[in-house]
Protein backbone atom coordinates (compact mmCIF):
# COMPACT_ATOMS: atom_id res chain seq x y z
CA UNK A 1 0.00 0.00 0.00
CA UNK A 2 1.44 3.39 -0.97
CA UNK A 3 2.05 6.02 1.66
CA UNK A 4 -0.86 8.37 2.15
CA UNK A 5 -3.40 5.89 0.89
CA UNK A 6 -6.12 5.48 3.52
CA UNK A 7 -6.49 1.98 4.88
CA UNK A 8 -10.00 0.54 4.99
CA UNK A 9 -10.48 -2.46 7.26
CA UNK A 10 -11.72 -5.58 5.52
CA UNK A 11 -15.33 -6.48 6.04
CA UNK A 12 -16.25 -9.76 7.72
CA UNK A 13 -16.29 -12.64 5.23
CA UNK A 14 -20.01 -13.26 5.75
CA UNK A 15 -20.96 -9.77 4.67
CA UNK A 16 -20.65 -7.92 1.40
CA UNK A 17 -19.79 -4.28 1.05
CA UNK A 18 -22.60 -1.98 2.16
CA UNK A 19 -24.66 -0.56 -0.66
CA UNK A 20 -23.43 2.86 -1.69
CA UNK A 21 -25.40 5.47 -3.56
CA UNK A 22 -23.99 4.17 -6.85
CA UNK A 23 -24.65 0.55 -5.96
CA UNK A 24 -28.16 1.34 -4.81
CA UNK A 25 -28.92 3.01 -8.12
CA UNK A 26 -27.64 -0.11 -9.94
CA UNK A 27 -30.34 -2.14 -8.22
CA UNK A 28 -32.85 -1.13 -10.85
CA UNK A 29 -36.51 -0.42 -10.37
CA UNK A 30 -37.15 -3.59 -12.35
CA UNK A 31 -35.26 -5.61 -9.72
CA UNK A 32 -37.35 -4.16 -6.89
CA UNK A 33 -40.49 -4.69 -9.00
CA UNK A 34 -39.63 -8.31 -9.80
CA UNK A 35 -38.70 -9.12 -6.20
CA UNK A 36 -41.98 -7.76 -4.89
CA UNK A 37 -43.96 -9.44 -7.67
CA UNK A 38 -42.66 -12.95 -7.02
CA UNK A 39 -42.77 -12.85 -3.22
CA UNK A 40 -46.21 -11.22 -3.22
CA UNK A 41 -47.69 -13.83 -5.57
CA UNK A 42 -46.45 -16.70 -3.41
CA UNK A 43 -47.80 -15.19 -0.20
CA UNK A 44 -51.20 -14.40 -1.75
CA UNK A 45 -51.74 -17.93 -3.04
CA UNK A 46 -50.69 -19.68 0.16
CA UNK A 47 -52.76 -17.44 2.44
CA UNK A 48 -55.91 -16.98 0.35
CA UNK A 49 -58.09 -19.15 2.67
CA UNK A 50 -57.20 -16.94 5.64
CA UNK A 51 -58.04 -13.82 3.64
CA UNK A 52 -61.38 -15.27 2.56
CA UNK A 53 -62.31 -16.22 6.13
CA UNK A 54 -61.39 -12.73 7.32
CA UNK A 55 -63.66 -11.16 4.69
CA UNK A 56 -66.56 -13.47 5.59
CA UNK A 57 -66.17 -12.62 9.29
CA UNK A 58 -66.12 -8.88 8.70
CA UNK A 59 -69.12 -8.85 6.34
CA UNK A 60 -71.37 -10.96 8.54
CA UNK A 61 -74.30 -9.42 10.38
CA UNK A 62 -75.46 -10.88 12.69
CA UNK A 63 -72.08 -11.99 13.97
CA UNK A 64 -70.71 -15.45 13.29
CA UNK A 65 -67.54 -16.88 14.81
CA UNK A 66 -64.47 -18.10 12.94
CA UNK A 67 -65.20 -21.80 13.67
CA UNK A 68 -68.80 -21.36 12.46
CA UNK A 69 -67.66 -19.64 9.28
CA UNK A 70 -65.03 -22.28 8.58
CA UNK A 71 -67.38 -25.21 9.26
CA UNK A 72 -70.03 -23.71 6.99
CA UNK A 73 -67.53 -23.69 4.14
CA UNK A 74 -66.10 -27.13 4.89
CA UNK A 75 -69.58 -28.69 5.02
CA UNK A 76 -70.53 -27.06 1.75
CA UNK A 77 -70.51 -28.76 -1.66
CA UNK A 78 -67.06 -27.49 -2.77
CA UNK A 79 -64.96 -26.61 0.29
CA UNK A 80 -61.53 -26.40 -1.37
CA UNK A 81 -62.58 -24.22 -4.34
CA UNK A 82 -64.58 -22.06 -1.92
CA UNK A 83 -61.59 -21.47 0.37
CA UNK A 84 -59.54 -20.39 -2.64
CA UNK A 85 -62.34 -18.35 -4.22
CA UNK A 86 -60.96 -15.01 -5.33
CA UNK A 87 -57.41 -16.33 -5.71
CA UNK A 88 -56.86 -14.80 -9.15
CA UNK A 89 -57.70 -11.20 -8.17
CA UNK A 90 -55.95 -11.74 -4.84
CA UNK A 91 -52.72 -12.88 -6.50
CA UNK A 92 -52.96 -10.06 -9.05
CA UNK A 93 -53.56 -7.51 -6.33
CA UNK A 94 -50.85 -8.71 -3.95
CA UNK A 95 -48.18 -9.47 -6.53
CA UNK A 96 -48.56 -6.31 -8.59
CA UNK A 97 -49.32 -4.26 -5.48
CA UNK A 98 -46.17 -5.55 -3.77
CA UNK A 99 -44.15 -4.88 -6.91
CA UNK A 100 -45.42 -1.30 -7.10
CA UNK A 101 -44.97 -0.83 -3.36
CA UNK A 102 -41.36 -2.02 -3.23
CA UNK A 103 -40.26 -0.14 -6.34
CA UNK A 104 -41.94 3.04 -5.08
CA UNK A 105 -40.54 2.50 -1.59
CA UNK A 106 -37.02 2.08 -2.96
CA UNK A 107 -37.32 5.33 -4.92
CA UNK A 108 -38.62 7.26 -1.92
CA UNK A 109 -35.98 5.84 0.42
CA UNK A 110 -33.20 6.64 -2.05
CA UNK A 111 -34.55 10.17 -2.35
CA UNK A 112 -34.71 10.64 1.41
CA UNK A 113 -31.29 9.07 1.85
CA UNK A 114 -29.49 11.54 -0.41
CA UNK A 115 -29.25 14.06 2.42
CA UNK A 116 -29.02 11.46 5.15
CA UNK A 117 -25.86 10.55 7.01
CA UNK A 118 -24.81 7.57 4.93
CA UNK A 119 -22.01 6.62 7.26
CA UNK A 120 -24.72 5.36 9.63
CA UNK A 121 -25.75 2.79 7.04
CA UNK A 122 -22.14 1.70 6.54
CA UNK A 123 -21.53 1.44 10.28
CA UNK A 124 -24.74 -0.55 10.77
CA UNK A 125 -23.92 -2.98 7.96
CA UNK A 126 -20.36 -3.55 9.18
CA UNK A 127 -21.57 -4.48 12.65
CA UNK A 128 -23.66 -7.31 11.23
CA UNK A 129 -26.96 -5.80 10.13
CA UNK A 130 -29.11 -8.32 8.26
CA UNK A 131 -30.42 -6.01 5.55
CA UNK A 132 -29.18 -4.65 2.24
CA UNK A 133 -31.70 -1.79 2.48
CA UNK A 134 -30.41 1.70 3.13
CA UNK A 135 -30.99 2.73 6.74
CA UNK A 136 -33.15 5.78 7.46
CA UNK A 137 -34.36 7.55 10.56
CA UNK A 138 -37.56 6.29 12.28
CA UNK A 139 -39.55 9.27 10.97
CA UNK A 140 -38.28 8.67 7.43
CA UNK A 141 -39.27 5.00 7.70
CA UNK A 142 -42.78 6.01 8.75
CA UNK A 143 -43.07 8.55 5.93
CA UNK A 144 -41.65 6.38 3.14
CA UNK A 145 -43.76 3.37 4.08
CA UNK A 146 -46.98 5.39 4.29
CA UNK A 147 -46.51 7.18 0.96
CA UNK A 148 -45.48 4.04 -0.92
CA UNK A 149 -48.39 1.97 0.40
CA UNK A 150 -51.02 4.66 -0.19
CA UNK A 151 -49.79 5.15 -3.77
CA UNK A 152 -49.75 1.45 -4.59
CA UNK A 153 -53.12 0.96 -2.89
CA UNK A 154 -54.80 3.60 -5.04
CA UNK A 155 -53.49 2.10 -8.27
CA UNK A 156 -54.61 -1.40 -7.24
CA UNK A 157 -57.99 -0.35 -5.84
CA UNK A 158 -60.11 -1.78 -8.71
CA UNK A 159 -58.45 -5.19 -8.29
CA UNK A 160 -58.99 -4.96 -4.53
CA UNK A 161 -62.72 -4.43 -5.08
CA UNK A 162 -62.89 -7.52 -7.29
CA UNK A 163 -60.90 -9.55 -4.76
CA UNK A 164 -63.11 -8.65 -1.79
CA UNK A 165 -66.35 -9.29 -3.65
CA UNK A 166 -65.17 -12.66 -4.93
CA UNK A 167 -64.25 -13.62 -1.37
CA UNK A 168 -67.65 -12.51 -0.11
CA UNK A 169 -70.65 -14.81 -0.44
CA UNK A 170 -72.91 -11.87 -1.34
CA UNK A 171 -72.02 -11.86 -5.05
CA UNK A 172 -72.62 -15.40 -6.38
CA UNK A 173 -73.43 -13.89 -9.79
CA UNK A 174 -69.75 -13.04 -10.30
CA UNK A 175 -68.45 -15.89 -12.45
CA UNK A 176 -65.29 -14.32 -13.82
CA UNK A 177 -63.22 -11.16 -13.53
CA UNK A 178 -64.71 -9.91 -16.78
CA UNK A 179 -68.33 -10.45 -15.72
CA UNK A 180 -67.66 -8.92 -12.31
CA UNK A 181 -66.00 -5.87 -13.86
CA UNK A 182 -68.87 -5.43 -16.31
CA UNK A 183 -71.44 -5.72 -13.51
CA UNK A 184 -69.70 -3.13 -11.32
CA UNK A 185 -69.24 -0.73 -14.23
CA UNK A 186 -72.89 -1.09 -15.26
CA UNK A 187 -74.48 -0.76 -11.81
CA UNK A 188 -72.05 1.52 -9.98
CA UNK A 189 -69.94 3.23 -12.62
CA UNK A 190 -66.22 3.94 -12.35
CA UNK A 191 -66.70 5.02 -8.73
CA UNK A 192 -67.63 1.44 -7.89
CA UNK A 193 -64.05 0.37 -8.44
CA UNK A 194 -62.86 2.78 -5.77
CA UNK A 195 -65.34 1.99 -2.99
CA UNK A 196 -63.69 2.22 0.40
CA UNK A 197 -60.62 4.02 -0.89
CA UNK A 198 -60.69 6.44 2.05
CA UNK A 199 -60.84 3.65 4.62
CA UNK A 200 -58.19 1.73 2.71
CA UNK A 201 -55.83 4.71 2.69
CA UNK A 202 -56.45 5.38 6.39
CA UNK A 203 -55.71 1.72 7.07
CA UNK A 204 -52.79 1.18 4.71
CA UNK A 205 -50.77 4.37 5.11
CA UNK A 206 -50.39 4.16 8.91
CA UNK A 207 -50.11 0.37 8.71
CA UNK A 208 -47.24 0.50 6.23
CA UNK A 209 -45.53 3.34 8.06
CA UNK A 210 -45.77 1.57 11.41
CA UNK A 211 -44.74 -1.71 9.81
CA UNK A 212 -41.56 -0.25 8.36
CA UNK A 213 -40.82 1.49 11.66
CA UNK A 214 -41.20 -1.76 13.66
CA UNK A 215 -39.44 -3.83 10.99
CA UNK A 216 -36.32 -1.68 10.81
CA UNK A 217 -36.14 -1.41 14.60
CA UNK A 218 -36.52 -5.17 14.93
CA UNK A 219 -33.81 -5.92 12.38
CA UNK A 220 -31.42 -3.47 14.01
CA UNK A 221 -31.90 -4.81 17.52
CA UNK A 222 -31.93 -8.49 16.56
CA UNK A 223 -28.84 -8.03 14.40
CA UNK A 224 -27.01 -6.48 17.33
CA UNK A 225 -28.19 -9.27 19.61
CA UNK A 226 -27.11 -12.18 17.42
CA UNK A 227 -23.87 -10.45 16.44
CA UNK A 228 -23.06 -9.89 20.12
CA UNK A 229 -23.68 -13.57 20.81
CA UNK A 230 -21.54 -14.65 17.86
CA UNK A 231 -18.36 -16.39 19.01
CA UNK A 232 -16.26 -15.04 16.17
CA UNK A 233 -17.65 -11.53 16.37
CA UNK A 234 -17.30 -11.40 12.59
CA UNK A 235 -20.90 -10.65 11.82
CA UNK A 236 -23.90 -12.84 11.09
CA UNK A 237 -24.25 -15.54 8.47
CA UNK A 238 -26.76 -15.43 5.63
CA UNK A 239 -28.96 -18.04 7.34
CA UNK A 240 -29.00 -16.00 10.56
CA UNK A 241 -29.76 -12.87 8.56
CA UNK A 242 -32.75 -14.67 7.04
CA UNK A 243 -33.96 -15.63 10.52
CA UNK A 244 -33.57 -12.02 11.70
CA UNK A 245 -35.57 -10.72 8.73
CA UNK A 246 -38.32 -13.34 9.11
CA UNK A 247 -38.74 -12.70 12.83
CA UNK A 248 -38.69 -8.92 12.44
CA UNK A 249 -41.20 -8.96 9.59
CA UNK A 250 -43.60 -11.30 11.42
CA UNK A 251 -43.59 -9.21 14.61
CA UNK A 252 -43.89 -5.95 12.68
CA UNK A 253 -46.77 -7.30 10.61
CA UNK A 254 -48.73 -8.46 13.64
CA UNK A 255 -48.15 -5.23 15.58
CA UNK A 256 -49.07 -2.82 12.77
CA UNK A 257 -52.14 -4.89 11.88
CA UNK A 258 -53.51 -4.79 15.42
CA UNK A 259 -53.46 -0.99 15.40
CA UNK A 260 -55.30 -0.60 12.08
CA UNK A 261 -57.88 -3.43 12.19
CA UNK A 262 -60.95 -1.15 12.68
CA UNK A 263 -60.22 0.54 9.35
CA UNK A 264 -59.99 -2.86 7.66
CA UNK A 265 -63.47 -3.72 8.94
CA UNK A 266 -64.81 -0.40 7.65
CA UNK A 267 -63.14 -0.98 4.28
CA UNK A 268 -64.71 -4.42 3.93
CA UNK A 269 -68.21 -3.16 4.74
CA UNK A 270 -67.89 -0.28 2.27
CA UNK A 271 -66.70 -2.57 -0.52
CA UNK A 272 -69.09 -5.46 0.07
CA UNK A 273 -72.25 -3.53 1.01
CA UNK A 274 -71.96 -0.13 -0.71
CA UNK A 275 -75.74 0.37 -0.73
CA UNK A 276 -75.82 0.08 3.08
CA UNK A 277 -72.57 1.80 4.05
CA UNK A 278 -72.21 4.88 1.88
CA UNK A 279 -69.07 6.34 3.44
CA UNK A 280 -66.56 5.66 6.18
CA UNK A 281 -68.25 7.85 8.80
CA UNK A 282 -71.74 6.39 8.37
CA UNK A 283 -70.24 2.89 8.41
CA UNK A 284 -68.45 3.61 11.68
CA UNK A 285 -71.52 5.13 13.34
CA UNK A 286 -73.82 2.33 12.20
CA UNK A 287 -71.48 -0.45 13.34
CA UNK A 288 -70.95 1.18 16.74
CA UNK A 289 -74.68 1.79 17.22
CA UNK A 290 -75.98 -1.57 16.00
CA UNK A 291 -73.16 -3.99 16.76
CA UNK A 292 -70.79 -2.40 19.27
CA UNK A 293 -67.12 -1.50 19.24
CA UNK A 294 -66.01 -5.16 19.34
CA UNK A 295 -67.23 -5.64 15.77
CA UNK A 296 -64.51 -3.27 14.59
CA UNK A 297 -62.01 -5.91 15.66
CA UNK A 298 -63.65 -8.85 13.89
CA UNK A 299 -61.06 -11.07 12.28
CA UNK A 300 -58.23 -9.47 14.27
CA UNK A 301 -56.55 -12.71 15.31
CA UNK A 302 -56.89 -14.18 11.84
CA UNK A 303 -55.65 -11.00 10.20
CA UNK A 304 -52.68 -10.70 12.58
CA UNK A 305 -51.69 -14.31 11.94
CA UNK A 306 -52.07 -13.95 8.19
CA UNK A 307 -50.16 -10.68 8.15
CA UNK A 308 -47.34 -12.12 10.23
CA UNK A 309 -46.91 -15.04 7.82
CA UNK A 310 -47.38 -12.99 4.64
CA UNK A 311 -44.95 -10.32 5.85
CA UNK A 312 -42.36 -13.00 6.57
CA UNK A 313 -42.75 -14.49 3.09
CA UNK A 314 -42.88 -11.19 1.19
CA UNK A 315 -40.21 -9.23 3.05
CA UNK A 316 -37.77 -12.10 3.55
CA UNK A 317 -38.08 -12.94 -0.13
CA UNK A 318 -37.62 -9.31 -1.08
CA UNK A 319 -34.58 -8.88 1.17
CA UNK A 320 -33.09 -12.10 -0.23
CA UNK A 321 -33.47 -11.05 -3.88
CA UNK A 322 -32.25 -7.51 -3.29
CA UNK A 323 -29.39 -8.76 -1.14
CA UNK A 324 -28.26 -11.08 -3.93
CA UNK A 325 -28.52 -8.26 -6.44
CA UNK A 326 -26.53 -5.99 -4.15
CA UNK A 327 -23.81 -8.59 -3.61
CA UNK A 328 -23.70 -9.31 -7.32
CA UNK A 329 -23.13 -5.64 -8.06
CA UNK A 330 -20.35 -5.50 -5.48
CA UNK A 331 -18.64 -8.59 -6.91
CA UNK A 332 -18.75 -7.20 -10.45
CA UNK A 333 -16.82 -4.18 -9.28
Amino acid sequence: MSEGTPHHPALPPTLSAPPTTTQSSRISHLSHFASGLSSGALAAFLLQPADLLKTRLQQSHPHTSLPQTFLTIIRGPSPIPTLWRGTVPSVLRTSIGSALYFSTLASIRDLLATNHQRHLATQSYQTGHSSAMVQLSPSANLLSGAIARASAGFVMMPVTILKVRFESDLYPQYRSLLSASSSILKTEGIAGFFRGWGATAVRDAPNAGLYLFFYEAGKKNLSKLVNKDSQSGAGISSSTATWVNMTSSALAGAASTAVTNPFDTLKTRLQVLPEVYTNMWTALVRILREEGVRRLFDGLGLRMGRKAVSSSVVWTGYEFFIGRKSRGGAEER
